[in-house]
C-alpha cells in the first residue's frame, strides 16, 4: 500500500496517510486530468466531499471521462465509497498501470497538480450556493473554519468510518479466536492418534511378533504411501496367505 500512496502524493502533490483517503474519487479525477488534459471538468470535481453523495458525484464525472475515452473498466463506486482500504488500494493500482501506459511513466513536467486543484475550488466557489445539494456548502464551510491548513484528502476517513473499521476489527478478531480454538483441537486430536500408531509401530518391531503374518499386515498399513487409496486389501492378503490365518473380513463377518 506504501508504494502506491507514495506515488499517488509525489504525482500530485498531496500528503495522504491512508489508501482509503482517496475513496472520495477527486485523486482519480486529477490522475485522469494528469494524463488527458482539458478533458476532466475539474470546476465540478470536489475535493471536500465527505459525504457519500458527494463521493458518487465525483464517480460520476471519472465514469464521463471513462466513456469518452472508451475505458472498459468497471468503477466498482459502492465499494469504494465506503473506504475499504483494498479496494481502494486495487482501483489505484489499476489506474497507476493505465497512466504509466498513457505517459510511459514519465511525470508531466508543465503539470501544476496544486494549481488545478486550487482553480477548481475557485471556480466552484465563485458559482454560489448549489440549492440541490447543501452538502457542498457544509463541506466548504468546515474546510474554510480548519486552522490546520491540511490537505482535506487527508480527512476523508470521518468517525462513522472509523466506527466502521472498528467493528469490523472486532468481527476479524473473533474469527480468529475461534480459528485458534479449531487450530488447537485438531493439534491435540492429531497427536492424540499419532501416539496410538506410534505404540502400534513398536509393538510391531518386537523380535517375538515382527515376522508373523499379521504383524506384517499392521506394517503394510501403518507405511502405506498413498493416502487416497486403502492399504486394507493388501494388508488382508498377506495375513491369508499364511496357512490357518482368517482375513480382516472374515473375522468381521
Amino acid at each position: 500500500m506504501g508504494e502506491i500512496r507514495s506515488w499517488v502524493n509525489a504525482t500530485l502533490q498531496l500528503s495522504l496517510n491512508k489508501v482509503e483517503e482517496a475513496a472520495s474519487g477527486a485523486v482519480q479525477c486529477q490522475l485522469l486530468d494528469m494524463v488527458h488534459p482539458g478533458l476532466v471538468p475539474m470546476h465540478k470535481v470536489n475535493f471536500d466531499a465527505k459525504t457519500e453523495y458527494d463521493m458518487i458525484q465525483n464517480y460520476k464525472i471519472l465514469q464521463d471521462v471513462f466513456n469518452k475515452l472508451r475505458i472498459g473498466k468497471n468503477i466498482e463506486v459502492n465499494k469504494l465509497v465506503k473506504g475499504r482500504p483494498l479496494d481502494n488500494l486495487e482501483f489505484l493500482q489499476w489506474l497507476k498501470r493505465y497512466c504509466d501506459s498513457v505517459n510511459g511513466g514519465i511525470m508531466n513536467e508543465n503539470y501544476n497538480p496544486v494549481e488545478r486543484r486550487s482553480k477548481g475550488c475557485k471556480e466552484r466557489s465563485h458559482k454560489g450556493p448549489n440549492k440541490s445539494s447543501k452538502s457542498l456548502q457544509a463541506n466548504r464551510l468546515s474546510s474554510a473554519n480548519s486552522a490546520d491548513g491540511a490537505s482535506p484528502i487527508g480527512k476523508v476517513c470521518n468517525a462513522v468510518n472509523e466506527e466502521h473499521y472498528m467493528e469490523q476489527i472486532q468481527q476479524l478478531s473473533e474469527k480468529i479466536a475461534d480459528l485458534k480454538v479449531s487450530v488447537d483441537n485438531t493439534e491435540k486430536e492429531r497427536d492424540f492418534y499419532f501416539s496410538k500408531l506410534r505404540d502400534i509401530e513398536i509393538l510391531c518391531q518386537r523380535p517375538e511378533l515382527e515376522h508373523l503374518p499379521m504383524t506384517k499386515g499392521i506394517r503394510k498399513i501403518l507405511y502405506a504411501a498413498d493416502a487416497k487409496d486403502s492399504s486394507l486389501p493388501e494388508a488382508n492378503e498377506i495375513i491369508t496367505r499364511s496357512p490357518g490365518m482368517f482375513s480382516v473380513s472374515d473375522e468381521a463377518e
